[in-house]
């Protein structure tokens, strides 16, 4: 390789990078950021829900929920709980002493809680954690075993509760997959309210 062809190269691999870095660095994330404010704003900016001028949360996020009065969400492995900065799950396989430990636990607290018989069914959402450990998700079967306690400690009909739930339900994505399913954050955000 000639030296002049050396040099042509040295000044060509500066100016690539620069320009590769202008568009991907900045042009790009720019125009996607831009797309997103136009065409989903609410998304694009975290789905918060907003209380009485203040941020109460994300409808994509968990919280834990505590008390008599509240639906409570599916069990957290993210850190100490419902943590964004942690998210995860607890990697324990089907056969984990501790995982069946935990799982026979969670079903003991739900069963007492929700007062339910010792051998009544119980759904896998109320007693196992989502994989992000941030699932604000729970099963409409979960919900309404819960809908007693809700309704007793609100001193509010089941009737009534049952068309919170319905009007807090989305359906299957797309209308075929996965199944409908209660966000509890914005479920008792809307008890909260009717207070």
């Amino acid at each position: 390789m000639k030296t002049t062809d050396l040099l042509k190269e040295l000044r060509t691999a500066p100016a690539a990078v620069l320009v590769l870095t202008v568009i991907l660095c900045g042009a790009y994330p720019l125009a996607v950021w831009g797309i997103g404010q136009a065409l989903f704003p609410n998304q694009a900016n975290g789905s918060l829900i907003h209380l009485r001028g203040k941020t109460a949360g994300s409808s994509l996020i968990a919280q834990g929920f505590k008390g008599t009065a509240y639906f409570h969400p599916r069990p957290s492995a993210a850190g100490q709980g419902y943590d964004a900065a942690s998210s995860g799950g607890s990697n324990l396989g089907p056969t984990s002493r501790k995982l069946i430990d935990s799982v026979r636990e969670r079903l003991a607290v739900y069963r007492s809680e929700n007062n339910l018989a010792p051998a009544s069914l119980i759904p896998a959402d109320a007693v196992t954690a989502s994989g992000s450990g941030l699932d604000p998700h729970i099963s409409l079967q979960n919900a309404f075993l819960q809908a007693p306690r809700v309704a007793k400690a609100r001193n509010m009909s089941r009737e009534t509760l049952r068309q919170k739930i319905d009007l807090h339900t989305e359906g299957r994505d797309l209308g075929i997959f996965g199944e409908p399913r209660v966000n509890v954050l914005t479920l008792n955000l809307d008890l909260d309210d009717r207070r």
